[in-house]
């Protein structure tokens, strides 16, 4: 009986470990998430002010220390692709997140199953 209510514990304690991983994880691909978010709306706005521009406006790109000369059409260019990448992390991301928490229901439910099996302690009325 011990025996069985030690390995309890200790896959109790396994399960609550990785819960508490997939947490840590979570947040992990929240933040990456949001700072791809910021991302997404600085080059947003970049979008905007060269679709005002005229044919004719001078571009430079900040390459290091100097500025370079850039075609306004390469420029669009660049930024679009630069949203399209972003986006696409973004939705991966998203995946990421939501494999993550199917996962954490997983262990959610092992460690209410661990629970049910552990006897209570004495003193302690079951709820």
């Amino acid at each position: 009986m011990a025996d069985t209510n030690l390995k309890l514990k200790v896959e109790f304690q396994k399960a609550l470990e990785e819960l508490q991983k997939g947490q840590k994880e979570v947040q992990k691909c929240l933040e990456t998430r949001q700072k791809l978010e910021t991302q997404l709306t600085e080059n947003t706005v970049v979008k905007e002010e060269l679709d005002f521009l005229e044919e004719d406006a001078l571009i430079f790109k900040l390459t290091g220390p100097v500025l370079v000369k850039q075609d306004l059409l390469e420029a669009k260019q660049t930024v679009g692709k630069r949203i399209d990448y972003i986006s696409t992390e973004i939705k991966r991301q998203d995946n990421t997140i939501e494999s993550i928490e199917k996962d954490q229901e997983k262990h959610k439910d092992s460690l209410k199953s661990i629970q049910s099996q552990l006897p209570v302690p004495a003193g302690i009325k079951a709820q």
